[in-house]
């Protein structure tokens, strides 16, 4: 992806850093695994049908992030954290998904 610029920055092994604020993020962590958004007001389940390409996404103003990708992580995530926008970081824990503790903030002040 040498030309394109990503609305996302990865850092260490398990936390994302959303940076643009035009553009929401759609995490795909697994086939099996609930897909999350980061937009500008925090972290959240996306309830509506994931799009089926990048075009798409882009035209939503979104963009797909492959966790398991190798320009990401390169392999599945079961603890994710994800630096909103909001100031807030999420922590996200794929082994507590369909609970109130899957998506948690983490700290309320990142900066």
């Amino acid at each position: 992806m040498s030309n394109y610029e990503r609305p996302f920055l990865v850092s260490g092994r398990n936390t994302i850093i959303h940076k643009q604020k035009k553009l929401d993020l759609i995490l795909i962590n697994d086939d099996h695994d609930p897909v999350v958004i980061v937009s500008r007001t925090g972290v959240k389940l996306f309830t509506e049908e994931v799009p089926a390409s990048r075009a798409e996404a882009k035209e939503r103003y979104m963009d797909l992030v492959d966790i398991g990708s190798a320009d990401v992580f390169g392999e599945n995530k079961t603890l994710l954290f994800v630096q909103a926008l909001n100031n807030k970081e999420y922590k996200i824990d794929y082994s507590k998904a369909g609970t109130d503790l899957f998506i948690r903030v983490h700290q309320e002040n990142y900066i």
